[in-house]
């Protein structure tokens, strides 16, 4: 049986590691610039979740 892929999930924890890679390269990044994209980016994973759910169930 295969497995469905979680795309809310998987983008999500993409963007985390991207930040955190972030991070590792250059310290201390202005909190000013990584919220927002934080926040459009799980945004955008969640939108890109319910999407994805609605083509699913069809």
């Amino acid at each position: 049986m295969r497995h469905r892929t979680d795309w809310l999930s998987l983008l999500a924890g993409l963007l985390f590691v991207g930040v955190g890679i972030r991070f590792v390269i250059a310290p201390v990044p202005d909190v000013m610039v990584m919220a927002p994209i934080v926040i459009f980016g799980l945004g955008l994973a969640g939108f890109v979740g319910v999407l994805s759910k609605a083509f699913r169930k069809r």
